[in-house]
């Protein structure tokens, strides 16, 4: 059997020297699933795009050498503007308005399982700056080559379904604004804003997050300031006792939203310096994660709460189908301040929406070699086609639409995590050096781990989760019985459990 010094020397073989560059059109390292593959329009484009500074290096991971970006705290922007939003208001506001749960069974749900979950992405966060790997790439060393294809192909479905919840509560905040304005009309502003965003790119994306927290924070701090009254006041409202299966099942919404994230967190570190510690970066993103991810589901939790009280604010929420419209009545007390608040809320849904996107084309091109021959942008574009037309039609529906979508996302995101932690500390030694992850393999599959515990691991918690489940089109037998969704968390679990298991069996016989 090979070691892993022989693994390395031989993936080196396989590697060119081609050194990354944003704003290149070049094969990058081992970039055979990608670059030099364009051909005729795609290639003259690219290096058009190129020449503006559009980012168009492949998914080749990045060499320690053109990881310079020593801004750390860009890591920290940008999840904490990704998560400060009212995308993740309307999670919390899930608890009362869908869970017909309490405020005060709301908040600590809210509390506990966001201390717990937000500890996940901030981990996965390390693996960017020191491996200089996507997510999806970084993957192959526990999923093996073709193993990783399935967590791709999900991660591309579950990132345009977050697109599409992204911007059904962008539009509907625009379309709170005025009669003249619909869900429709807001759902194309907010996509095409977030087309340009994640056209340009790492560079720009980071950039634009590190200012599009602003006008949340002063909305949140607005609507927190007008609404406290009527807040006190419901604070006495009665509610009716709530049940295991409320509680669980508004938790395991609140970790799928958390948790969805570990498939991307990797790719906005790629090109920052290795040289922070890793408790550095874990900080900066698990302190962004939890400020944002708190604050938000807290107020949408409270003001969902409270709605059903004031006329006003049930009005704009629509009987719990608008949150942007409860949003905006909020501040509407404040005039024409307000509806500038509101505007700006809903013109910054982009920095939820432009990671994913740019995870989505990231994750399209790892799927297969003829995938990476088709340059980012083209996938960028074809999210933008596909995302405004399901996100208008989904608009009608928005609790089903969101429960099902996050609940589904928040399923095999759980075990893809459990199995990516598990390799991490149990069979790589909690260490990033080259002895561990040999990165120069890959795109090799001859040399990249078989994936096969990873694929049985992930096979046996899906067929484990499956009774536990409860969606609107689905009820498991043992959910039936009032335990509530616990599938995320029995997921988590088994895949941790199952891939311990069969890695450490395969071992025996290998050393890979």
């Amino acid at each position: 059997m090979q070691s892993e010094s022989e693994e390395r020397k031989q993936g080196e073989s396989h590697s060119s020297s081609v050194t990354p560059d944003l704003a290149s059109d070049k094969p990058v390292g081992n970039d055979l699933e990608g670059s030099r593959y364009y051909t005729g329009f795609f290639r003259r484009t690219t290096q058009l795009l190129s020449r503006y500074g559009i980012e168009t290096h492949g998914i080749a991971p990045v060499p320690a050498e053109e990881r310079l970006e020593t801004r750390w705290y860009q890591m920290f922007f940008v999840w904490f503007s990704a998560n400060m939003n009212i995308l993740t208001f309307s999670t919390g506001t899930a608890g009362p308005a869908y869970f017909s749960l309490g405020v005060h069974d709301s908040l600590i749900i809210i509390v506990i399982v966001d201390l717990a979950v937000c500890l996940l992405p901030a981990f996965f966060a390390v693996f960017g700056p020191k491996l200089g790997t996507r997510a999806m790439v970084q993957a192959r060393f526990s999923w093996g080559y073709f193993g990783a294809i399935i967590p791709t192909v999900l991660n591309v479905f579950s990132m345009q379904g977050f697109l599409i919840l992204n911007c059904i509560v962008g539009g509907q905040t625009l379309a709170s604004l005025s009669s003249r304005l619909n869900d429709t009309l807001g759902i194309v502003i907010i996509g095409i804003i977030t087309l340009v965003v994640t056209f340009c790119g790492y560079r720009i994306i980071h950039w634009y997050e590190s200012i599009a927290w602003i006008p949340n924070v002063v909305a949140f701090i607005t609507m927190l300031g007008v609404g406290y009254p009527q807040l006190r006041d419901n604070q006495s409202a009665p509610v009716s006792e709530a049940t295991v299966a409320e509680v669980i099942s508004f938790a395991s919404i609140l970790a799928s939203s958390v948790l969805s994230w570990c498939t991307m967190t990797p790719d906005y570190g790629v090109y920052h310096s290795p040289a922070a510690s890793s408790a550095r970066i874990f900080l900066y993103t698990y302190l962004a994660f939890f400020t944002a991810s708190v604050t938000a589901h807290t107020l949408g939790a409270a003001f969902a709460a409270a709605a059903p009280n004031v006329p006003a604010w049930n009005e704009g929420f629509s009987d719990s189908s608008s949150v942007g419209g409860l949003l905006y009545s909020v501040l509407l007390p404040t005039g024409a301040f307000g509806k500038i608040l509101t505007a700006l809320v809903a013109l910054s849904i982009p920095s939820a929406c432009a990671p994913t996107m740019y995870t989505f084309s990231n994750s399209l091109m790892a799927v297969a070699p003829w995938f990476a021959a088709v340059p980012r942008w083209v996938y960028i574009l074809i999210s933008e086609g596909i995302l405004i037309p399901v996100a208008i039609v989904g608009a009608k529906k928005f609790y089903t639409t969101f429960v099902d979508i996050l609940n589904i996302i928040g399923y095999w995101s759980s075990v893809f995590a459990a199995i990516i932690l598990t390799e991490h500390v149990l069979f790589r030694r909690a260490s990033f050096s080259e002895d561990q992850y040999p990165i120069t393999t890959w795109a090799s599959y001859t040399l990249l781990p078989s994936g096969i515990p990873a694929v049985v691991a992930f096979a046996c918690a899906c067929g484990a989760l499956v009774p536990f489940m409860s969606q609107a089109w689905y009820v498991g037998p043992v959910a039936r019985h009032g335990s509530g969704d616990v599938g995320v968390f029995v997921g988590f679990v088994v895949g941790a459990i199952t891939y311990a298991l069969a890695r450490g069996f395969e071992n025996c016989g290998t050393r890979r």
